[in-house]
């Protein structure tokens, strides 16, 4: 028995998010790569993420790993894919890893970008990428605000809570707000992230940008565990999974 690992980048607009669904007919990434594998290796395959993408959330550099007794070249797999999956879903590597290797529970960080686009009209070539939210934002109070979050806290007031008894707890390692013309950009890392965290997120730091809240309501957010005191999700196809990182010798 093989573990194969893939480093995989995805367009989500089309898909109905990563997880597979009880309907065949509903797009989802994990369910269209399970049937590609699963075809060429005539075998059922059963895969491992490192981050379970929402609908209309895209990757760059997502991971996932299966495994698997057929003997196949990781190479071949790779060509498969593509064949079939590109560009929509495309395979940027496939190798082998330890036996002891899973994307989702080796991983040590993973890292996000948001991307806000603030010019006054949408630009047709960038739009299925970024949220196109017209009109100035305050970087420096934004910055302000991103400072309160950073470190080991509860996020439940940012996130769609898990359900009782589920932790909320994450070390929110880094939070960068960073402007080019009229591009907003937010970059974040963290050991995980909760269901929607990265959104509630942005909604909440465009906020304080537009004068709607100050740096220190966000402390009193994050102090209060109240999702329902945060408000103003950002929308999805304006996220992307940048990177999942691992030990050295297992970095993708």
């Amino acid at each position: 028995m093989a573990t194969i690992r893939l480093l995989l980048a995805y367009d989500g607009t089309g898909f109905r998010g990563w997880a597979a669904q009880r309907d065949p007919a509903i797009r989802t990434i994990e369910g269209e790569l399970t049937t590609v594998l699963s075809g060429v290796l005539e075998e059922p395959v059963k895969l491992r993420v490192a981050g379970r993408t929402d609908a209309g959330v895209h990757a760059r550099g997502q991971v996932a790993s299966f495994d698997s007794a057929r003997g196949l070249p990781p190479a071949t797999l790779r060509a498969v894919i593509n064949g079939r999956l590109a560009p929509e879903v495309v395979c940027l590597r496939a190798d082998l890893a330890p036996v002891s290797f899973d994307a989702r529970f080796s991983a040590s960080a993973r890292e996000y970008r948001y991307r806000v686009d603030t010019g006054d009209v949408p630009d047709p070539f960038t739009a299925r990428f970024v949220w196109h939210r017209p009109g100035r934002l305050d970087v420096p109070r934004m910055r302000a605000a991103a400072r309160q979050l950073v470190g080991e806290h509860d996020f439940t007031s940012f996130c769609r809570h898990p359900g009782r008894g589920r932790a909320t707890v994450r070390d929110l390692q880094r939070l960068g707000v960073a402007v080019s013309a009229d591009r907003v950009e937010l970059g974040l890392r963290a050991n995980a992230f909760l269901h929607q965290m990265v959104r509630a997120i942005t909604g909440t730091l465009v906020l304080v940008g537009d004068g709607k809240l100050s740096p220190d309501d966000v402390a009193h957010l994050l102090a209060n565990r109240d999702r329902a005191g945060t408000g103003n999700l950002a929308p999805a196809n304006g996220l992307t999974l940048e990177r999942v990182v691992y030990g050295r010798r297992l970095h993708p």
